[in-house]
């Protein structure tokens, strides 16, 4: 797999499994066919990535968990590294299970559909995105797989590091105006993601509308110019909003 514009593979898999497999979390929680997949179900996948990040995805009652390490899963999925890893995401890698092959149909089926319909939400077609409630969703999961993409990328990234070294403690809000909100935590320079918005944020990052931030998120409107006009607000302490906008730079490449 190549590297684009200067991403790495390692940061990219922390990004795949904690922002885009992470957004199952959200999925479940706001769509009907998605739980009813995983509603008779209480089974945990591991991801076991060499030189990588290690979670796992829990299902139960419908919903879905993603917690840090692989040691309490039902079922295993190794990758020899983070290249295999990002492959698995791009449909290119199909791993093997070292834990819970009797278990391997929840892969084949339910978990298959559920990531199946994640990458139809992320990657909404045009006809898909005339239908307002679609629209919605994909909007909101696009905007914490950016959230959480944001803090992996600081922490991991070369450049995003960078940017993290000059940001003092405190917390960054981020919102869409009537949609959803998630608290960008900073202590000694290691950031992380909470999706939900916090109760007394240092700074925040305001888009003004679902509609504004999807043209921000496709790349058809340009944050600058949206910052001048008003359609992006931010307030607050700025060494925290100039390096999460910095930070974000690098978010569209590694999401591209």
């Amino acid at each position: 797999m190549k590297q684009l514009h200067g991403t790495d593979q390692r940061t990219l898999a922390w990004i795949n499994l904690y922002g885009i497999l992470g957004a199952l979390e959200e999925l479940c929680a706001m769509d009907e066919e998605a739980r009813a997949l995983v509603a008779d179900r209480d089974v945990a996948v591991g991801f076991r990535v060499a030189g990588g990040p290690r979670a796992t995805l829990r299902f139960a009652g419908g919903q879905c968990t993603l917690e840090e390490g692989d040691e309490h899963c039902d079922i295993r999925l190794p990758f020899a590294s983070p290249e295999k890893f990002n492959g698995m995401i791009d449909g290119t890698v199909t791993p093997i299970p070292t834990k819970g092959l009797t278990k391997v149909k929840f892969l084949l089926g339910p978990f298959t559909k559920l990531t199946d319909r994640l990458t139809r939400y992320l990657r909404a077609s045009e006809q898909d995105l005339q239908d307002p409630e679609f629209f919605r969703r994909s909007t909101t999961l696009m905007f914490f797989v950016i959230a959480e993409a944001l803090s992996q990328i600081g922490n991991r990234d070369r450049i995003g590091r960078a940017s993290a070294a000059n940001m003092p403690d405190g917390v960054v809000c981020l919102r869409i105006e009537g949609g959803p909100a998630a608290a960008i935590g900073v202590r000694n320079h290691v950031l992380r993601t909470v999706k939900r918005a916090p109760e007394k944020p240092m700074a925040t990052m305001s888009f003004g509308s679902m509609e504004i931030a999807r043209e921000l998120f496709d790349g058809k409107r340009n944050a600058m110019a949206s910052l001048g006009t008003g359609e992006i607000r931010v307030q607050g302490l700025m060494p925290l909003l100039d390096n999460v906008n910095r930070i974000l730079d690098r978010v569209a490449l590694y999401l591209a």
